[in-house]
């Protein structure tokens, strides 16, 4: 029997681990840290009795059909809408920019044609080609909304000028001319009944599969396995050879209060003048519980360094080029394949996290019947 190793208990790593193990591999994972799930860890807090998503809010949405049913089979999902409110120049906006959003902002009742014909207007014609985030938001939206909605967040979250930052990083923010307010356009959204947490534990619940937490894993050890399938920072796996990787980490406010904090699960802070960029009251992502209490974080945003939780990669252009450094040399290690949002360096969402780990899976086992070596990674982390 074949020995796998997983490196990683998040989504990546106990797809990939569980899908192997029901083809019959021997199966260790690994992680550094006391729980599974990675950053989705979910636990209920002690004081509370509050349903906590401990590294910030996970709702999980897709459109695809065999992540929805993939991820089912383990709990089961009670329906939930993300409806983000945002504070911005001393009034609460509805978030993505809808229709409200443009009538609140501008004192109007536009029409849904109306409104789409105002923006137009708004938009800075003048410029053909957006490079940036700032130029996409002027080109797209204009200045006024940019300024009250997307340049101190940005700013907040990012830690730099929105003109150093790409256009593509805006292109993920939706503008509706309706009054949809549903923050994904994803076919399926949810939130697991029993948290993310135990999901993954489920997940991981097979004969073939030994969990070992609060152990790291070090190149050296891959030699005792046949393959192994690593979901860490790429640049960790070389000892930072290359230096460094830039990513934001975020610092949690903790807040514990009586009854209902803010009337909604998310709300984002758009101003430059208050220090957070959101903050999230956890009892609001299941609705169908009741609770006297209430935990809120607000979130502060930073320059993640050694030691921190990474959470957003900046894949700026020095840093894009340092990665692509590492996947040269990923290229050339033999029986390893990187995986996930740390081991590719880029921003995934669940769903698509858990997609590319049963493709990865899938890529293995076709690598496995035809007798050629896997591959290093499983799409381009360049891309």
């Amino acid at each position: 029997m074949k020995k796998i190793c997983v490196v990683g208990a998040g989504f990546s790593g106990s797809v990939i681990a569980r899908q192997l193990a029901e083809q019959g591999f021997s199966v260790d994972v690994f992680d550094t840290r006391p729980h599974v799930a990675g950053n989705c860890h979910t636990e209920r807090d002690a004081q509370t009795g509050v349903m906590v998503h401990i590294y910030g809010p996970h709702i999980f949405h897709t459109s695809n059909e065999r992540v929805w049913n993939y991820i089912r089979k383990f709990d089961e999902f009670v329906p939930y809408v993300n409806r983000v409110k945002a504070h911005a120049q001393q009034h609460v906006y509805s978030l993505p920019i809808n229709l409200m959003t443009i009538n609140q902002l501008f004192g109007k009742q536009f029409s849904p044609s109306e409104a789409r014909e105002f923006v137009k207007t708004l938009g800075d014609q003048s410029i053909d080609d957006p490079q940036t985030f700032e130029e996409q938001a002027l080109r797209f939206v204009g200045e006024k909304i940019y300024r009250t909605f997307f340049y101190g967040y940005t700013r907040k979250q990012w830690g730099m000028e929105p003109s150093e930052l790409p256009a593509s990083i805006l292109k993920r923010l939706p503008v509706r001319f309706s009054y949809d307010d549903n923050y994904y356009s994803s076919k399926y959204q949810g939130i697991p009944k029993n948290g993310y947490t135990y999901i993954v534990e489920k997940i991981l619940d097979a004969p073939e599969i030994s969990l070992h937490l609060n152990t790291a894993f070090s190149r050296e050890m891959a030699a005792g396995y046949d393959h192994v399938f690593y979901s860490g920072p790429i640049d960790a796996w070389f000892g930072y050879e290359d230096g460094r990787l830039s990513y934001r980490t975020l610092d949690f406010e903790v807040i514990r209060a009586e009854g209902d904090y803010q009337g909604n699960a998310v709300i984002n802070y758009c101003d430059e003048s208050v220090p957070w960029t959101r903050v999230a009251e956890h009892k609001h992502f299941t609705p169908w519980e009741e609770h006297e209490k209430t935990i809120v974080y607000r979130e502060h945003s930073r320059l993640c360094e050694g030691g921190d939780t990474p959470y957003y990669p900046v894949r700026l252009v020095r840093d894009k080029a340092q990665l692509g450094r590492y996947v040269e040399k990923a290229k050339s290690e033999a029986n390893v394949t990187f995986v996930g949002r740390l081991g590719t360096y880029r921003y995934l969402d669940m769903h698509i996290t858990i997609a590319e780990a049963l493709e990865a899976a899938d890529l293995f086992l076709k690598a496995e019947k035809e007798g050629v070596s896997p591959s290093a990674f499983c799409i381009d982390p360049l891309a």
